[in-house]
């Protein structure tokens, strides 16, 4: 049993589960069964900013201390970000990305988007948003 930012997470700890499924699978699968409760979804997908860094840093192999003495702060602030509670400052978490050779990006989208709107919200690439723009 994990606990993840308040919520238990179960995962089979053998080898195999029950007719000699991989647990990993098993894994998956209470996964996507836990994923069925909103408030549990909220907090998984909530969580996800605080993963990516954690993996980031851990693919990178620097330690929370060398990571906090890179972005100038101390090592339990590093250990409340990848917890998710130090996701509040979009500051800090950009000197942690800048840290760690990573780019933050925040993609806003509204919550209803109706095909004919999807098609005019879509930004254009860059060199040719002059014409998009005098097209509509």
């Amino acid at each position: 049993m994990t606990r993840y930012n308040n919520i238990v997470i179960l995962s089979a700890m053998a080898d195999t589960g029950k007719e000699g499924r991989p647990a990993m699978l098993m894994h998956k699968e209470l996964l996507a069964e836990q994923l069925k409760d909103p408030s549990f979804r909220k907090a998984w997908e909530e969580s996800e900013p605080a993963y990516q860094l954690k993996r980031l840093r851990i693919l990178k192999k620097i330690s929370q201390e060398q990571l906090a003495a890179k972005v100038g702060t101390r090592q339990p602030s590093i250990a409340r970000l990848e917890n998710g509670e130090g996701l509040k400052n979009l500051t800090f978490v950009r000197r942690i990305a800048e840290a760690l050779d990573a780019d933050v990006v925040i993609h806003v989208v509204p919550r209803t988007l109706s095909e004919s709107m999807a098609a005019k919200y879509l930004r254009p690439k860059r060199k040719n948003r002059k014409k998009a723009i005098a097209r509509t």
